[in-house]
């Protein structure tokens, strides 16, 4: 008969703590900042081989089919750089989509790197319908994208936040594939869980319709986990991503098939998921990330024990979305990241 675990939270530092006691925003200062954005429209859908331009270089969108659900399941994603550099891809967090990483992509692509961003299964215009929403199985549809779909042998995987979770699942389970992953704002080894009251106010989404308006919920996640102002560009590119049809429906699937002390079991256990990671790591955290104690994350080396190396960088002046927050030292991360040797 199974048992329950006996893993034990971390206790929280005073200084971690205290932030936990002033987490969630006051409701005026969320409330301004969807007033503010309140004009922003939803974009019309992208059609295989659009194209747009971004930071002086031009992005493709992409749509392909994928095996999954028993069936088949629609990706979409954004390639910029030449077909024949090195692969990168980019996963992303809630509520953001592939733009998260525009500038990354942007900035590597014009060093020869071949650059994919997708939209993860449920988010922006991937796939919405009902299915297997659990990390792990989405994880292996992804990879089946990568693998089957796109052809791709090997890869760098640059992740943050819920994009995370499922590229822990696919480091670990396809390690032959994986060059080096890039492991952004995520828990790792330490955890407790009143740094995660959004796995229940997300699970309960479909019920108290917090995700259905894409102005105020962009606007909280934003307003209530950044340090550093994000310019309107693009949070106004962000709540459209948000905006597409069925995101609000789709996405509290994934909180409903599994809890983040489910994610933690998962990467604790022995021959758990931090124990069979091969490649290279880099361990990419906002250093005034509230949500995760950057303290947590120091020692990260003897966590990952199996590792061919590990290596932490914090994004200075930061919190939980540095990738917009701090674009520029995310973009010298990655290429840390990029710099680390795989043979």
């Amino acid at each position: 008969m199974a048992q329950p675990s006996t893993l034990e939270y971390t206790t929280l530092s005073e200084r971690a703590q205290s932030v936990v006691d002033n987490l969630i925003p006051p409701h005026d200062k969320t409330e301004a900042a969807a007033k503010k954005f309140a004009h922003v429209k939803p974009l019309p859908p992208n059609k295989d081989g659009d194209t747009e331009v971004l930071k002086g270089v031009t992005f493709t969108h992409h749509f392909a089919y994928g095996p999954g659900d028993y069936e088949r399941v629609l990706w979409h994603y954004v390639t910029t750089g030449p077909l024949d550099g090195e692969p990168i891809v980019f996963l992303h967090g809630i509520p953001d989509s592939w733009y998260q990483w525009h500038r990354q992509l942007a900035a590597l692509s014009s060093k020869s790197y071949y650059c994919l961003s997708i939209d993860l299964k449920g988010y922006g215009q991937s796939e919405k319908s009902a299915g297997d929403y659990r990390h792990e199985a989405v994880s292996e549809q992804l990879y089946a994208l990568l693998t089957d779909v796109l052809h791709l042998k090997s890869f760098n995987i640059v992740t943050h936040d819920r994009g995370t979770v499922q590229a822990d699942f696919l480091v670990a389970k396809h390690p032959e594939s994986v060059l080096r992953y890039g492991r952004g704002e995520q828990h790792l080894y330490h955890f407790h869980p009143s740094l995660a009251p959004q796995g229940d106010l997300f699970r309960d989404a479909p019920y108290s319709g917090m995700f259905l308006d894409p102005v105020k919920f962009v606007t909280f996640c934003y307003t209530w986990i950044t340090l550093r102002p994000v310019p309107d560009a693009e949070m106004e590119r962000t709540i459209q991503e948000w905006a597409f049809e069925g995101t609000a429906k789709a996405v509290p699937r994934y909180f409903n098939s599994s809890t983040f002390r489910q994610e933690w079991i998962a990467r604790r256990s022995p021959g758990g998921l931090l124990e069979r990671w091969k490649c290279p790591v880099l361990i990419m955290q906002g250093k005034e990330s509230k949500t995760q104690p950057w303290e947590w994350y120091v020692d990260a080396r003897k966590y990952i024990p199996n590792a061919k190396d590990v290596k932490v960088r914090f994004i200075e002046e930061a919190c939980h979305y540095w990738p917009t927050e701090q674009p520029e030292l995310t973009t010298k991360a990655v290429e840390e990241l990029l710099a680390m040797p795989v043979d």
